[in-house]
Order: structure tokens, then C-alpha cells, then sequence
């Protein structure tokens, strides 16, 4: 008799139902994390509010990059695909909790309102494509640590993000790059330039299919 129960694959776990689980869980991560970060930035200032909003902020990033390759097991396009697919799933999840709770009860200050003319809507879609950007170049890199030292290693990806994000910080802002600043604002930017360099780095010598 065959049973019912099916083995979970020891890599690139990309069946649908897996996916969609826990892209719903990652989104549930990003909504309480957004939701965190508005109470420190309306309750707070100075440096506690500075040191709590990146705290929140890098604690949301790690969860981004690391997790949906972890779920996938990524070692192969397939898996950091399949990672992918998580990231712009639990973005459609916070979506749906923005628009029927955090709006509803203007969890955001008025600058969201001023930088998008008026609107809440135009941060949507930006959120939809660093969600991808965000968890498909973590599982990247995490394939990468796999095919040359056999297991993934989320420290050094994490850790390897914020050193690299802050050396592009302080040079953004030295040589002042237009709006960059020693801030919370331009780290988060700079997180997106890091990942690309860290999976060239990582992908130095590695083979993934």
C-alpha cells in the first residue's frame, strides 16, 4: 500500500501549496514588523527611535532574505525561483492587511501621503518588487553557500548584507550621492546594490543549475 504522505524533497521544495503557505506567514512577518516600526517612529524620537527602527528594520531584511530560501531549500534555479514566489505572495499578504487595517486606521504618518501626491496606493507596487528583488537574491546567495561549503550560512548572509549596505551608506553619503544620508532611509536602499554584490561574490567559483 502506498502511503499518503508524500517524502519532502531535500532540496528546491517548490510545490505550490508549500509556497503559498508560507509566503502567507512571511507577509503575516511583514505586517506585524511595518506595524512595529510606525508606533516606534510616531511615539518615539531621537537616538532611541533611530536605534529601534533599525533594529526592526534589519530584523525584517534578514527575515526576507533568509527564510524563503530556507523553505525552498534552495541549491538550484528551481528553489530560488520557488523563493521568489514566496516573497511576491507574503507581499500580496501585507497588501490585503494594509488595505482593510493599517490604512483604515492611519497607522502611517502624512508624509506617505505627501511623497505620493495624495495617495496611499503608489507604495504597492514598489513593495511588490523588492519583496521578489529581496527574497529571490537571498536564496541566490544562500544556493551559492550551499554549492561550495554544503550547507547555507544565514550569519554570513545576513551579517555580509549589513556590512556591505553600510560601506555603500557611508560612501553614498560622502560623496554626496543625491538624497543619501547617514540614516535608516539610505541603508534600506543600500541593502538592494549589497545583495547583487554578495551574490557575484558568493557566486565566485560556486555552480548552481
Amino acid at each position: 500500500m502506498t502511503s499518503a504522505a508524500q517524502a519532502t524533497p531535500a532540496s528546491d521544495y517548490t510545490e505550490l501549496p508549500h509556497l503559498l503557505r508560507h509566503g502567507a506567514l512571511l507577509g503575516i512577518i511583514q505586517a506585524v514588523l511595518v506595524a512595529l516600526f510606525s508606533v516606534v517612529s510616531r511615539g518615539l524620537d531621537g537616538p532611541l527611535e533611530i536605534g529601534l527602527e533599525a533594529i526592526i528594520l534589519i530584523g525584517g531584511i534578514g527575515a526576507m532574505i533568509t527564510l524563503p530560501g530556507l523553505w525552498t531549500k534552495a541549491r538550484t534555479i528551481e528553489g530560488i525561483a520557488g523563493a521568489a514566489a514566496i516573497g511576491l505572495f507574503s507581499t500580496a499578504i501585507f497588501m490585503a492587511f494594509d488595505v482593510a487595517i493599517f490604512q483604515p486606521i492611519q497607522l502611517y504618518t502624512n508624509r506617505w501621503l505627501e511623497i505620493g501626491g495624495g495617495s496611499n496606493w503608489w507604495y504597492h507596487p514598489v513593495w511588490w518588487m523588492v519583496g521578489t528583488y529581496l527574497t529571490w537574491m537571498g536564496a541566490w546567495i544562500l544556493a551559492n553557500q550551499t554549492a561550495k561549503n554544503g550547507q547555507p550560512s544565514v550569519p554570513a548572509l545576513v551579517g555580509g548584507t549589513v556590512v556591505v549596505a553600510a560601506i555603500i551608506m557611508a560612501a553614498a553619503a560622502l560623496l554626496h550621492f543625491p538624497g543619501a544620508a547617514f540614516g535608516v532611509g539610505t541603508f534600506a536602499v543600500a541593502v538592494l546594490p549589497a545583495l547583487a554584490l554578495l551574490v557575484a561574490v558568493t557566486g565566485w567559483g560556486a555552480r548552481t543549475a
